[in-house]
Order: structure tokens, then C-alpha cells, then sequence
């Protein structure tokens, strides 16, 4: 019997299990779909993580969440699904990564397979993960085992782009991996899996898809400040030209998360290293990046900050870098509390979705549990679904007068505000 066959048939027939390293947004949801048809090792370092996932519904006789390391050695086919952001200096910061590589290599045996699913520069799973996996194991890649690449393509809380219903990108060392990669995620995703021709193509696939919305998304934040000091509707715009059929509708905002502003970054990195200049990615994350200082400064040139008895008081409504999740990781919001303090305004700041713990640890700011009005500013950054159930009256019991200024980053009260001045980008 072919080898391919054997492998996945003893996963099948649950001979062996399935380990999924990192039990994150993608890894958790891989976790889960896997567990439905074979056996599943769920490991994260994150105890607390695990202990509440054991007692979730989640938990089933298919699948063993575990922060012990020691229990991934029952596995055979191992995914790999931790974090890869960036360093404070914008540099890839590949830490998770290779110490769940060595993780990997202590319990390597011959016939098994790896499979990377983290965002990387192309290049990263051949250059750097494969010769750790070799050194530490002593093992051969392609003689002894098997390594894979295919990116995480998934929507962090959009229901509508989930693993099951999302092509697969598939990258191996070699075309008999690369058949028994495809065989098993096959498993899990109704919308087929696509090959390419090499891990480095896989890769690069994620680095694309992720840039090409970051340099589209600066394009619509730079045309938007220009359209605003020409007095000119960005949305109604937008809204216009999409009546063009080859017309790609992105909206300015703020960038955020742990793919449209790290990828470019990665991509550059890499580009530095083979002495490729890459400017338009460069200025793209420049105009990303400068959309706080612009948002605060637009709004306290609305606002009359002068001869004041009192502070300016605001309301920052969001915290979470996208809508409907509690992810608050690479948000750019905190940017704009600490320019908005740091022109001695009185911020406070409510999200139904964000962990108060979490924020504070993570940038030393404090969530409040509800709005305590009056505010002369209001700032809506994340359009969550409780928020788009406010209107005109909300807002008006909310603002010190009819001269308080609400900011909608989302559009979501365009047209829809009376009781006081509104901006948006």
C-alpha cells in the first residue's frame, strides 16, 4: 500500500493522532473541524487557555487540550498555528514559531509530517523551520519526514469565510506530501484545497493576499484626507465609483490585527535581505500607520480646545481591532487615546467585546464597564453589532450639547445624526 494511503488511514482509523500547536484563532477552529475525523492533541503554553477550553463545550472524546508538551508525542501529523507578529522595531519576530519548531523536533519520528500554517516571509519554512526540525531530530526532510505549508485564510468572527468554506492552500516539500497534505485537510474543507507548486508559493500567497488589502486600504485613507479638506463625501465617492464593474470598493480606516499590517512587514524584511527596495509597500504601511495622528488632529481642529475651564471629555467607543471579536492585539485605537490624553483630553474608553484585564496589561489603559456622560467627543472605531443598533437619541443623551462632535470610523450613522456634528473619514 502507497505510503500516503497508510498515513492517512491510520489517522483515519484513529492508529495515531493529529497535534495542532497554538490554539489561537486558527488553530482552535482547526482543532475542533479536525477532531470530527481523527484524534485530536489540542497543545498551547497558555494553562489558563487550556483549562478553560477543557471545561468548554468544545472538549469531546476526539480531542485533548494539553499545555504539557510531552503530549504532542502521541501525534504523527503535526500543524503549526502560533502567532508570528512583529518586534517593537517592525522586524518579524519569529520566537512562537521556532520554539514550537524545537517542540516538534524533540518528538519527531520517521513517516511523520509538519505543516506550517503561520504567516511568514517566503523562504522562512526552508531556510530556518526545516534545518531546526533536521538538527534537533536527526531526522531527514523528505527521507525521514514530511513538511507542508499552507497559510491560515480565515475571518476572525465572520461567520460567512470559516476553514470549512475557504480554499486551502497547499505548498510541500515534495509531490508525495503534497498529496497526503491535500488528502487531509480534504477532510475539513468543502471548498477544495488548491496546490502549488512549493512551500515558498504557499507563502508567498498569504504575503500577497495580506498586502494587497494594506496598500489598497492606504489608497482610500490618503484619497480620504484629501477629499475631507476638499469638503467632499469620501462615502458617497466610494459609493459612486463602485457603479464601475472593474471598481474595488475598499474603505479608509484604521489597520489593524495580526495580518494586514504584519505581512507587508515581513515582506520587506525579506526584500532587505535579498537588496530589493519595496517603496510602495513601505509608503502604504507609512499612510496606515499616520491615520491616528490625523484622526485626532481633524477632530481637535473640529473642536474648540482654547479658553476652556474644563478638560475636553471623550468617549471612545472600541477597543478591539475588528468588529464582534475580543481580540485587542496590533489595534491602532490606543494610538489615538494616547495622542487624544496627550492634548489633555479626558478619555474614557467602553467595549462590550474587550477583556478590561487584557488591555490593561497589554497597553496600561483602563475599560470602563459603562459611559459616564457628558462627553464633548465621541469616537466609534469598531463597528460591532450592538453599536449599530444606536441612533440619534443615543448619542444625544451621550454629548454635552449640540455642539459635541461624534466620529464614526465605521460609517455607521452616516446620514443618521441630528443632535450633533459629525465626522467621519
Amino acid at each position: 500500500m502507497p505510503a500516503i494511503e497508510n498515513i492517512h488511514l491510520r489517522l483515519a482509523e484513529r492508529e495515531t493522532s493529529m497535534a495542532v500547536i497554538g490554539l489561537g484563532y486558527v488553530g482552535l477552529p482547526l482543532a475542533i473541524e479536525f477532531s470530527r475525523y481523527f484524534d485530536v492533541i489540542g497543545y498551547d503554553i497558555d494553562a489558563n487557555l487550556i483549562e478553560c477550553l477543557s471545561q468548554d463545550r468544545h472538549n469531546s472524546r476526539s480531542i485533548k487540550f494539553t499545555s504539557r508538551e510531552a503530549d504532542i508525542a502521541d501525534a504523527s501529523f503535526y500543524v503549526i498555528a502560533v502567532p508570528t507578529p512583529l518586534s517593537k522595531d517592525n522586524n518579524p519576530n519569529l520566537s512562537s514559531l521556532i520554539e514550537a519548531t524545537h517542540a516538534i523536533a524533540r518528538y519527531l519520528r520517521p513517516g511523520d509530517y509538519v505543516v506550517y500554517e503561520s504567516t511568514v516571509y517566503p523562504g522562512c519554512t526552508e531556510n530556518r523551520c526545516i534545518p531546526l526540525l533536521e538538527q534537533n531530530s536527526g531526522l531527514v526532510c523528505g527521507k525521514d519526514f514530511k513538511v507542508g505549508y499552507s497559510p491560515e485564510r480565515i475571518n476572525p468572527g465572520a461567520k460567512e469565510h470559516s476553514v470549512s468554506n475557504t480554499v486551502k492552500i497547499i505548498g510541500a516539500c515534495d509531490n508525495e506530501s503534497l498529496e497526503y497534505i491535500s488528502r487531509v485537510y480534504n477532510m475539513i474543507v468543502t471548498a477544495g484545497v488548491y496546490k502549488v507548486t512549493c512551500i515558498k508559493a504557499a507563502e508567498a500567497t498569504k504575503i500577497l493576499e495580506n498586502i494587497q488589502r494594506n496598500v489598497n486600504i492606504a489608497l482610500m485613507n490618503e484619497m480620504s484626507v484629501l477629499f475631507s479638506s476638499l469638503g467632499i463625501d469620501t462615502a458617497e465617492v466610494i459609493e459612486a465609483a463602485s457603479t464601475k464593474w472593474n471598481f474595488h470598493d475598499y474603505v479608509p480606516g484604521l489597520v489593524g490585527g495580526y495580518c494586514i499590517p504584519v505581512a507587508p512587514m515581513y515582506a520587506v524584511s525579506r526584500a532587505s535581505e535579498c537588496g530589493i527596495d519595496m517603496p510602495l509597500i513601505t509608503t502604504a504601511c507609512t499612510v496606515n500607520d499616520s491615520m491616528p495622528a490625523y484622526i485626532v488632529n481633524s477632530v481637535l481642529n473640529r473642536l474648540s480646545v482654547t479658553n476652556r475651564s474644563t478638560p475636553l471629555r471623550a468617549l471612545v467607543m472600541g477597543f478591539t481591532y475588528k468588529e464582534n471579536i475580543d481580540d485587542t492585539r496590533s489595534s491602532l485605537v490606543p494610538s489615538i487615546i494616547r495622542l487624544l490624553e496627550e492634548a489633555s483630553v479626558e478619555v474614557d474608553i467602553v467595549d462590550p467585546y474587550a477583556n478590561s484585564d487584557n488591555v490593561y496589561d497589554m497597553y496600561g489603559l483602563e475599560l470602563r464597564n459603562q459611559p459616564r456622560a457628558p462627553y464633548d467627543l465621541i469616537i466609534v472605531t469598531v463597528a460591532h453589532d450592538i453599536y449599530k443598533k444606536h441612533g440619534d437619541s443615543y448619542f444625544k443623551s451621550l454629548a454635552r450639547s449640540e455642539d459635541s462632535l461624534l466620529v464614526d470610523l465605521k460609517w455607521i450613522y452616516r446620514g443618521r445624526i441630528k443632535s450633533l456634528r459629525y465626522f467621519s473619514l
